[in-house]
């Protein structure tokens, strides 16, 4: 069974609550796709499917670049910890010049390659951990990203970097323990409803941040 295989058995196709414009492959229930996942896991050493549903960052990072294409039109953008891809999605959708999405789970990038064909939009899928990489872009887009302390030492240097070299970083955050004090502008603010199967809760309040460098 391929990745993509893999994805089109375990998911259906829906739309996520605060942007329904946009078609993606989700799990309809978290269990059954986290038990077939670590099956899978096991023969193939991945993650667990964050890529099977859409959570609050990504959905709030989305709706504001459908609302404000502006932001991105024209642009080269990453989606980066791109999920299900509904932010990458979102850019292609309001104009962005090239859009990549960026994960280390093969099981992400094959959903992200679905989702944006569902939706008629080029998107590529380079493979390997980006983080360190040489601004290539002109908008970094990390929705949900500072929810481990590792995750969050490992990236925040490299995207306050980018920010350092002229790229526009759009931190989204969902109140996760670990989001930096310090070198965040605020621009804009989303209450996403949610699941109790995924959160502590029925909505989250996502901030939408610049961050600098």
């Amino acid at each position: 069974m391929t990745p993509e295989d893999f994805v089109r058995a375990h998911t259906v196709v829906s739309a996520a609550p605060l942007v329904p414009e946009i078609a993606l492959h989700l799990a309809s229930e978290i269990t059954p796709i986290w038990q077939a996942s670590e099956e899978w896991l096991k023969a193939h050493n991945i993650e667990p499917p964050f890529w099977a549903f859409a959570w609050p960052g990504g959905q709030a990072t989305a709706r504001l670049l459908l609302d404000e294409p502006g932001r991105v039109a024209g642009r080269r953008v990453l989606d980066f910890a791109a999920g299900c891809g509904i932010a990458a999605i979102a850019a292609a959708r309001a104009g962005a010049a090239l859009v990549e999405a960026a994960e280390i789970d093969p099981l992400a990038l094959a959903a992200v390659r679905l989702n944006a064909a569902l939706n008629g939009v080029a998107v590529a899928t380079p493979e390997g951990d980006i983080v360190g990489s040489a601004c290539r872009w002109d908008v970094i887009l990390a929705g949900d990203v500072c929810y481990e302390a590792p995750m969050t030492a490992h990236i925040l240097p490299w995207l306050r970097a980018l920010a350092a070299e002229g790229a526009e970083v759009i931190l989204a955050d969902p109140g996760r323990a670990y989001l930096p004090r310090e070198g965040l502008d605020p621009l804009a603010r989303h209450a996403v409803p949610t699941t109790l199967e995924l959160e502590d809760r029925t909505t989250r309040e996502v901030t939408l941040y610049r961050l600098r460098a």
